[in-house]
């Protein structure tokens, strides 16, 4: 148990707050020191590139998850005029230009993706007094450091685009914190499709163990931990079309429920965990009792650890390139959208071989 904090009093057992720093909001990602980094760079050999991301309008509509909505581009407007393939000299006779502006209306968790530390917290009684508080890593507080509209009409679309603000807003632990750390360093990964295939496995401390030891794969404090189940590109070769009763029947996912998992994820020291599948662990999880998390991994990880979490990511071409030959270690840069107050980014990972 380390020192109480002005936030808090007590800590959740075995977790890390307070280990990096009173106020810290990076959690694991301290472990992404200068030397990681050239570790991760004693691995470029061929100059390779491999973009880890899939499409950002993938999956494709909202069947695999109905809170998450595909993106929306539309143009700006320029001085009354439709901003896309506009000719300028419509307003300035003589011009040449023809311009094109436009947005996005985007769920930022919708395809490949960081969770940001603000995305899960829990229920804790940090002050001691009994009484459980909504909190996230560090004991920064939900409605003081992530704040959020109480009515629904702050959520969703505005009716009004050119009007609208922003009504939710990370204060304490926004993805910003993970955007400015450029997270970089070695990645590491574990092929899980190569040994299970594609059939829905349920991945506990036993089955991981043997795939590290039968691959002789090295984990070391602040590697960037990448799990290949084959997952994304199932979605890829669905075409916008995913059908959640496959889905949810196909490929590897870590159980949560795993005791001895989660003590692994806590001594291996790992930085991060990025994986190709919907939300890393089997969801729903299996059976717990009331009190406790949906998503239990998400709170050990994201609540207790600070270790952020990477969904929907494109593993497979690295993953068989690295398995043809005999490697499993990258360079791994990835980081998310410097969006000051989000509590998530998509991103374009970039593994170098």
């Amino acid at each position: 148990m380390t020192a109480s904090n002005p936030r808090w009093q007590q800590r959740p057992e075995g977790s890390t707050w307070g280990d990096f720093g009173e106020n810290d909001q990076l959690g694991r990602l301290n472990l992404l020191t200068p030397e990681k980094v050239r570790q991760g760079v004693a691995q470029v050999h061929e100059g390779l590139r491999f973009s880890l991301s899939l499409p950002l309008d993938y999956p494709g509509g909202s069947a695999l998850n109905p809170n998450r909505k595909p993106p929306v581009l539309r143009p700006l407007q320029r001085k009354g005029l439709v901003n896309f393939n506009c000719l300028l000299q419509t307003l300035e006779p003589g011009r040449t230009d023809v311009l094109s502006d436009d947005m996005a209306i985007l769920s930022l968790q919708y395809s490949t993706q960081w969770d940001g530390l603000a995305h899960v917290g829990a229920l804790f009684d940090a002050n001691g007094d009994g009484l459980p508080e909504a909190l996230y890593y560090n004991g920064f507080a939900a409605g003081i450091d992530i704040v959020g509209p109480a009515d629904i009409k702050g959520t969703g679309i505005p009716e009004r685009l050119d009007d609208s603000a922003s009504t939710s807003c990370a204060k304490a632990l926004g993805i910003e914190g993970m955007a400015r750390n450029g997270v970089q360093g070695r990645g590491v990964m574990l092929d899980l499709r190569a040994h299970f295939g594609d059939a829905r496995t349920l991945i506990g401390y036993d089955e991981l163990q043997r795939v590290i030891d039968t691959d002789r794969v090295e984990i070391e404090a602040g590697d960037i931990l990448c799990l290949h189940t084959g997952f994304a590109q199932r979605v890829l070769e669905m075409h916008k079309q995913p059908d959640p009763e496959v889905l949810n029947n196909s490929c590897a996912v870590l159980d949560g429920r795993d005791d001895r998992l989660l003590q692994w994820i806590t001594d291996s020291q790992i930085a991060a965990i990025a994986a190709d599948n919907y939300a890393v662990e089997a969801h729903p999880a299996k059976p717990g009792a009331a009190c406790c998390a949906a998503l239990p991994l998400h709170e050990h990880c994201l609540f207790k650890l600070g270790v952020h979490l990477g969904e929907l990511w494109h593993l497979t071409p690295l993953a068989q390139w690295l398995r043809e030959h005999h490697r499993h270690h990258f360079l791994l840069t990835a980081p998310p959208l410097h969006l000051p107050g989000a509590v998530a980014s998509p991103v374009t990972p970039i593994a170098t071989v």
